[in-house]
């Protein structure tokens, strides 16, 4: 059962999705936690010291799709 999540889709340029990846990599350097925001709701989730990484890329005909995901 999850106790919180938080699901956001949006269109953004290449540059502003550069921009959002670079702040959540920040905030993962300098505060081992990380904040999100939905519906006036706020929360702050610590982040491990070890985690776990997977990247995964697919290739198809007319669409490609970058997944990036931590667990810790």
């Amino acid at each position: 059962m999850d106790i919180l999540e938080i699901k956001d889709k949006q269109r953004l340029s290449r540059e502003d999705a550069a921009k959002l990846l670079h702040q959540i990599a920040d905030s993962l350097a300098r505060h081992n936690a990380l904040q999100f925001s939905q519906d006036g709701k706020s929360v702050q989730v610590r982040v491990a010291d070890q985690v776990e990484l997977e990247v995964e890329l697919e290739v198809e005909s007319d669409e490609t799709s970058l997944e990036i995901e931590l667990k810790w």
